[in-house]
Protein backbone atom coordinates (compact mmCIF):
# COMPACT_ATOMS: atom_id res chain seq x y z
CA UNK A 1 0.00 0.00 0.00
CA UNK A 2 2.00 3.16 -1.22
CA UNK A 3 1.92 6.39 -0.73
CA UNK A 4 2.07 8.08 -3.94
CA UNK A 5 0.74 12.24 -3.47
CA UNK A 6 0.88 13.80 -0.21
CA UNK A 7 -2.72 13.67 1.35
CA UNK A 8 -5.57 11.85 3.23
CA UNK A 9 -5.76 7.81 3.15
CA UNK A 10 -7.79 7.77 -0.41
CA UNK A 11 -4.37 8.63 -2.06
CA UNK A 12 -2.96 5.20 -1.14
CA UNK A 13 -2.58 2.70 -3.86
CA UNK A 14 -2.36 -1.12 -3.72
CA UNK A 15 0.60 -1.39 -5.99
CA UNK A 16 3.22 -4.20 -7.00
CA UNK A 17 6.88 -3.22 -6.54
CA UNK A 18 10.30 -5.44 -5.93
CA UNK A 19 11.43 -6.97 -2.81
CA UNK A 20 13.08 -5.50 -0.78
CA UNK A 21 16.90 -6.53 0.06
CA UNK A 22 18.15 -6.39 3.44
CA UNK A 23 21.38 -4.58 3.86
CA UNK A 24 23.52 -5.16 7.01
CA UNK A 25 22.25 -5.58 10.31
CA UNK A 26 18.81 -6.13 8.92
CA UNK A 27 16.00 -8.31 8.71
CA UNK A 28 13.75 -8.89 5.58
CA UNK A 29 10.45 -9.69 7.15
CA UNK A 30 7.41 -11.60 5.40
CA UNK A 31 4.94 -9.37 7.21
CA UNK A 32 1.98 -10.98 8.93
CA UNK A 33 0.00 -7.78 10.74
CA UNK A 34 0.55 -4.23 10.26
CA UNK A 35 -0.63 -1.76 13.53
CA UNK A 36 -1.76 1.21 11.95
CA UNK A 37 -0.62 4.59 14.02
CA UNK A 38 -1.46 8.06 14.29
CA UNK A 39 1.69 8.93 12.76
CA UNK A 40 0.57 6.87 9.61
CA UNK A 41 -2.21 9.40 9.32
CA UNK A 42 0.65 12.60 9.70
CA UNK A 43 2.79 10.91 7.58
CA UNK A 44 1.14 10.45 4.34
CA UNK A 45 -0.17 14.05 4.63
CA UNK A 46 3.73 15.41 4.83
CA UNK A 47 2.71 16.29 8.89
CA UNK A 48 4.87 14.52 10.26
CA UNK A 49 8.74 15.29 11.62
CA UNK A 50 10.10 12.47 9.23
CA UNK A 51 9.22 12.65 5.42
CA UNK A 52 10.71 9.63 3.44
CA UNK A 53 11.04 10.10 -0.24
CA UNK A 54 7.54 8.89 -1.83
CA UNK A 55 6.95 6.36 -3.49
CA UNK A 56 6.65 5.08 0.58
CA UNK A 57 4.36 2.40 2.51
CA UNK A 58 3.24 3.71 5.64
CA UNK A 59 3.09 1.64 8.85
CA UNK A 60 5.52 1.59 11.47
CA UNK A 61 5.04 -1.34 13.70
CA UNK A 62 4.89 -5.43 12.58
CA UNK A 63 4.60 -9.02 13.28
CA UNK A 64 6.45 -10.60 10.72
CA UNK A 65 8.14 -14.27 9.77
CA UNK A 66 12.31 -13.34 9.29
CA UNK A 67 12.27 -14.23 5.59
CA UNK A 68 16.29 -13.06 4.91
CA UNK A 69 19.12 -12.33 6.87
CA UNK A 70 21.50 -9.28 6.29
CA UNK A 71 25.30 -9.14 6.80
CA UNK A 72 26.52 -9.20 10.56
CA UNK A 73 23.48 -10.19 11.78
CA UNK A 74 23.56 -12.79 14.54
CA UNK A 75 20.36 -14.55 16.51
CA UNK A 76 17.86 -14.62 14.29
CA UNK A 77 17.17 -17.65 11.89
CA UNK A 78 14.58 -17.78 8.44
CA UNK A 79 11.36 -18.64 10.01
CA UNK A 80 11.92 -17.07 13.12
CA UNK A 81 8.55 -14.86 13.81
CA UNK A 82 9.43 -11.32 15.21
CA UNK A 83 7.65 -7.95 16.80
CA UNK A 84 9.28 -4.85 14.95
CA UNK A 85 9.18 -1.18 14.84
CA UNK A 86 10.31 0.40 11.42
CA UNK A 87 10.82 4.05 10.69
CA UNK A 88 7.90 3.64 7.61
CA UNK A 89 7.53 0.55 5.07
CA UNK A 90 5.16 -2.28 7.48
CA UNK A 91 2.04 -2.00 5.27
CA UNK A 92 3.16 -4.06 2.64
CA UNK A 93 3.71 -7.85 1.71
CA UNK A 94 7.50 -7.41 2.52
CA UNK A 95 9.35 -5.21 5.13
CA UNK A 96 13.41 -4.65 6.62
CA UNK A 97 13.95 -3.74 9.87
CA UNK A 98 16.87 -3.38 11.56
CA UNK A 99 17.86 -6.12 13.77
CA UNK A 100 17.88 -4.11 16.81
CA UNK A 101 14.08 -3.14 16.79
CA UNK A 102 13.35 -6.66 16.69
CA UNK A 103 12.04 -8.63 19.63
CA UNK A 104 10.51 -12.74 19.20
CA UNK A 105 6.96 -13.25 19.42
CA UNK A 106 6.36 -15.22 22.50
CA UNK A 107 5.28 -18.56 21.69
CA UNK A 108 1.10 -19.06 21.02
CA UNK A 109 0.69 -15.23 20.75
CA UNK A 110 -1.63 -13.83 17.99
CA UNK A 111 0.28 -11.83 15.52
CA UNK A 112 -2.18 -9.38 14.82
CA UNK A 113 -2.20 -8.55 18.91
CA UNK A 114 1.87 -8.86 18.25
CA UNK A 115 1.58 -6.00 15.98
CA UNK A 116 -0.23 -3.73 18.11
CA UNK A 117 1.96 -4.18 21.01
CA UNK A 118 5.20 -2.59 20.66
CA UNK A 119 4.62 1.32 19.95
CA UNK A 120 1.60 2.15 22.36
CA UNK A 121 2.85 -0.20 25.47
CA UNK A 122 6.38 0.95 24.99
CA UNK A 123 4.85 4.51 24.88
CA UNK A 124 3.53 4.11 27.99
CA UNK A 125 6.10 2.25 29.86
CA UNK A 126 8.53 5.14 29.22
CA UNK A 127 6.13 7.91 29.82
CA UNK A 128 5.33 6.70 33.29
CA UNK A 129 8.17 5.16 34.30
CA UNK A 130 10.98 7.23 33.01
CA UNK A 131 9.12 10.78 32.54
CA UNK A 132 6.75 10.68 35.57
CA UNK A 133 7.86 8.03 38.19
CA UNK A 134 4.53 6.98 38.60
CA UNK A 135 4.69 5.64 42.12
CA UNK A 136 2.34 2.77 43.93
CA UNK A 137 -1.25 4.21 44.96
CA UNK A 138 -0.54 7.56 43.33
CA UNK A 139 -3.70 8.84 40.83
CA UNK A 140 -3.28 8.39 37.06
CA UNK A 141 -5.80 10.71 34.29
CA UNK A 142 -5.63 9.33 31.08
CA UNK A 143 -6.56 11.08 28.61
CA UNK A 144 -8.41 9.22 25.23
CA UNK A 145 -8.34 6.71 27.21
CA UNK A 146 -9.92 4.39 24.93
CA UNK A 147 -7.18 4.85 21.94
CA UNK A 148 -4.59 2.54 21.36
CA UNK A 149 -1.75 4.05 23.85
CA UNK A 150 -4.80 4.89 26.28
CA UNK A 151 -5.28 1.66 26.72
CA UNK A 152 -1.99 1.02 27.55
CA UNK A 153 -1.36 3.59 30.02
CA UNK A 154 -4.16 2.22 32.04
CA UNK A 155 -2.64 -1.92 31.76
CA UNK A 156 0.59 -0.27 32.44
CA UNK A 157 -0.37 2.57 35.23
CA UNK A 158 -2.45 -0.70 36.88
CA UNK A 159 0.50 -2.96 36.37
CA UNK A 160 3.16 -0.26 38.65
CA UNK A 161 -0.04 0.32 40.79
CA UNK A 162 -1.42 3.33 40.55
CA UNK A 163 -5.48 4.56 40.69
CA UNK A 164 -6.37 5.17 37.13
CA UNK A 165 -8.93 7.61 36.12
CA UNK A 166 -10.19 7.24 32.10
CA UNK A 167 -11.28 10.32 30.39
CA UNK A 168 -13.20 9.54 26.90
CA UNK A 169 -15.48 10.62 24.91
CA UNK A 170 -18.26 8.06 25.16
CA UNK A 171 -20.17 5.87 26.89
CA UNK A 172 -19.16 2.48 24.80
CA UNK A 173 -15.43 3.87 25.10
CA UNK A 174 -15.51 4.05 29.23
CA UNK A 175 -16.87 0.47 29.11
CA UNK A 176 -13.74 -0.59 27.46
CA UNK A 177 -11.26 1.62 29.62
CA UNK A 178 -13.26 -0.16 32.88
CA UNK A 179 -12.45 -3.32 31.36
CA UNK A 180 -8.94 -2.59 31.16
CA UNK A 181 -8.82 -1.87 34.49
CA UNK A 182 -9.56 1.42 34.82
CA UNK A 183 -10.88 2.52 38.50
CA UNK A 184 -13.10 5.61 37.14
CA UNK A 185 -14.06 6.65 33.91
CA UNK A 186 -15.55 10.12 32.91
CA UNK A 187 -16.71 11.08 29.73
CA UNK A 188 -15.71 14.27 28.46
CA UNK A 189 -17.79 16.71 26.00
CA UNK A 190 -16.49 17.34 22.18
CA UNK A 191 -17.98 20.67 21.82
CA UNK A 192 -15.97 23.86 23.84
CA UNK A 193 -17.41 26.67 22.11
CA UNK A 194 -18.93 27.54 25.45
CA UNK A 195 -16.24 28.51 27.85
CA UNK A 196 -18.71 26.95 30.49
CA UNK A 197 -18.21 23.43 28.79
CA UNK A 198 -13.99 23.90 29.56
CA UNK A 199 -15.11 25.37 33.42
CA UNK A 200 -17.83 21.80 33.66
CA UNK A 201 -14.92 19.49 32.67
CA UNK A 202 -12.01 20.80 34.90
CA UNK A 203 -14.32 20.42 37.80
CA UNK A 204 -15.53 16.60 36.53
CA UNK A 205 -11.66 15.82 36.54
CA UNK A 206 -10.99 17.37 39.54
CA UNK A 207 -14.21 15.40 41.28
CA UNK A 208 -12.98 12.01 39.27
CA UNK A 209 -9.23 11.88 40.67
CA UNK A 210 -10.04 12.92 44.14
CA UNK A 211 -9.08 15.97 46.72
CA UNK A 212 -5.61 15.39 46.09
CA UNK A 213 -5.73 15.54 42.55
CA UNK A 214 -4.15 13.70 40.00
CA UNK A 215 0.05 12.69 40.08
CA UNK A 216 0.17 11.77 36.40
CA UNK A 217 -1.96 13.23 33.88
CA UNK A 218 -1.53 11.54 30.49
CA UNK A 219 -2.13 13.77 27.81
CA UNK A 220 -1.98 11.71 23.99
CA UNK A 221 -4.98 14.12 23.30
CA UNK A 222 -4.49 18.28 23.49
CA UNK A 223 -6.67 20.61 22.40
CA UNK A 224 -9.52 21.97 24.62
CA UNK A 225 -8.88 19.02 27.27
CA UNK A 226 -5.44 20.27 28.26
CA UNK A 227 -6.24 22.67 30.18
CA UNK A 228 -9.26 21.58 32.27
CA UNK A 229 -6.86 18.42 33.00
CA UNK A 230 -3.84 20.42 34.19
CA UNK A 231 -6.17 22.29 36.45
CA UNK A 232 -6.53 18.36 38.47
CA UNK A 233 -3.37 18.21 38.86
CA UNK A 234 -1.94 17.37 42.36
CA UNK A 235 1.39 19.56 43.84
CA UNK A 236 4.12 18.13 42.42
CA UNK A 237 2.61 16.36 39.73
CA UNK A 238 3.49 15.54 36.30
CA UNK A 239 1.25 16.28 33.26
CA UNK A 240 2.55 13.85 30.17
CA UNK A 241 2.95 15.79 27.12
CA UNK A 242 2.51 12.95 24.04
CA UNK A 243 0.27 14.11 21.26
CA UNK A 244 -1.99 16.07 19.96
CA UNK A 245 -5.13 14.45 18.73
CA UNK A 246 -7.17 17.37 19.30
CA UNK A 247 -4.95 20.17 18.47
CA UNK A 248 -1.91 21.70 20.05
CA UNK A 249 -3.03 23.05 23.08
CA UNK A 250 -2.05 26.96 24.29
CA UNK A 251 -1.75 26.67 28.04
CA UNK A 252 -1.73 29.68 30.46
CA UNK A 253 1.48 28.62 32.43
CA UNK A 254 0.24 30.45 35.71
CA UNK A 255 -1.18 26.86 36.18
CA UNK A 256 2.22 24.91 36.39
CA UNK A 257 3.35 27.82 39.14
CA UNK A 258 0.77 27.53 41.44
CA UNK A 259 0.35 23.84 41.50
CA UNK A 260 4.56 23.64 41.62
CA UNK A 261 4.16 20.93 38.77
CA UNK A 262 5.77 19.75 35.75
CA UNK A 263 4.95 19.41 32.06
CA UNK A 264 7.32 17.01 30.90
CA UNK A 265 7.35 16.04 26.98
CA UNK A 266 7.41 12.41 26.46
CA UNK A 267 9.38 11.53 22.52
CA UNK A 268 9.51 7.65 22.59
CA UNK A 269 10.90 7.30 19.00
CA UNK A 270 14.04 9.21 20.29
CA UNK A 271 14.02 7.55 23.93
CA UNK A 272 14.38 4.09 21.75
CA UNK A 273 16.74 5.42 19.46
CA UNK A 274 19.14 6.94 21.99
CA UNK A 275 18.70 4.75 24.87
CA UNK A 276 18.31 1.03 22.93
CA UNK A 277 19.22 -0.82 26.37
CA UNK A 278 16.71 0.78 28.03
CA UNK A 279 14.55 0.50 25.58
CA UNK A 280 14.96 -3.68 25.20
CA UNK A 281 14.87 -3.32 28.97
CA UNK A 282 11.15 -2.03 28.53
CA UNK A 283 10.25 -4.28 26.07
CA UNK A 284 11.06 -7.41 28.04
CA UNK A 285 9.08 -6.09 31.06
CA UNK A 286 6.05 -5.69 28.70
CA UNK A 287 6.29 -9.00 27.08
CA UNK A 288 6.66 -10.58 30.72
CA UNK A 289 3.60 -8.61 31.87
CA UNK A 290 1.92 -9.75 28.20
CA UNK A 291 2.64 -13.32 29.19
CA UNK A 292 1.41 -12.90 32.46
CA UNK A 293 -1.96 -11.90 31.36
CA UNK A 294 -1.49 -8.37 32.87
CA UNK A 295 -1.35 -6.46 29.69
CA UNK A 296 -3.31 -7.55 26.36
CA UNK A 297 -3.37 -5.45 22.80
CA UNK A 298 -7.29 -4.76 22.50
CA UNK A 299 -7.89 -4.92 18.83
CA UNK A 300 -10.16 -2.44 17.36
CA UNK A 301 -10.84 -3.60 13.59
CA UNK A 302 -8.69 -5.90 11.21
CA UNK A 303 -8.54 -5.26 7.67
CA UNK A 304 -6.86 -6.77 4.77
CA UNK A 305 -4.08 -5.36 2.91
CA UNK A 306 -6.40 -3.91 0.32
CA UNK A 307 -8.51 -2.02 2.89
CA UNK A 308 -5.41 -0.25 3.92
CA UNK A 309 -6.67 2.65 3.27
CA UNK A 310 -9.83 2.16 5.25
CA UNK A 311 -7.96 0.61 8.57
CA UNK A 312 -5.95 4.23 7.97
CA UNK A 313 -9.51 6.70 8.03
CA UNK A 314 -10.90 4.23 10.56
CA UNK A 315 -8.08 5.54 13.23
CA UNK A 316 -8.18 9.26 12.09
CA UNK A 317 -11.68 9.50 12.46
CA UNK A 318 -11.14 8.85 16.70
CA UNK A 319 -13.54 6.45 16.50
CA UNK A 320 -11.80 3.46 17.04
CA UNK A 321 -11.82 1.41 20.36
CA UNK A 322 -8.28 0.03 20.70
CA UNK A 323 -5.54 -1.04 17.77
CA UNK A 324 -6.59 -0.91 14.07
CA UNK A 325 -4.49 -3.86 12.37
CA UNK A 326 -4.05 -4.68 8.85
CA UNK A 327 -3.38 -8.69 8.16
CA UNK A 328 -1.28 -9.11 5.46
CA UNK A 329 -1.51 -12.92 5.11
CA UNK A 330 -4.32 -14.81 4.40
CA UNK A 331 -6.52 -11.51 4.97
CA UNK A 332 -10.19 -11.32 4.77
CA UNK A 333 -12.09 -8.07 3.91
CA UNK A 334 -14.31 -6.91 7.11
CA UNK A 335 -17.62 -7.57 5.28
CA UNK A 336 -16.68 -10.93 5.03
CA UNK A 337 -15.56 -11.41 8.87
Amino acid sequence: MLSTVAGGSETLELRDVPIPDPAAGELRVRVLACAINYPDVLIIEDRYQFKPPRPFSPGVELCGVVDEIGKGVEGWHRGDVLLATCSHGGLAEYCVVAAGNAFRLPANKDPAEGAALLLTYATALHALRDRAALKPDETLLVLGAAGGVGLAAIEVGKAMGARVVAAVSSEGKALAAAQAGADRTLVYPLDFSDRAVAKSLADGFKSAVGPHGAHVVFDPVGGDYAEPALRSIAWEGRYLVLGFTAGIPRVPLNLALLKSCDIRGVFWGAFAQNEPARHRQHVTQLLRWWEEGLIRPRIDRVYALVEGGHALARLASRSAIGKVVVSIADAKPVADR
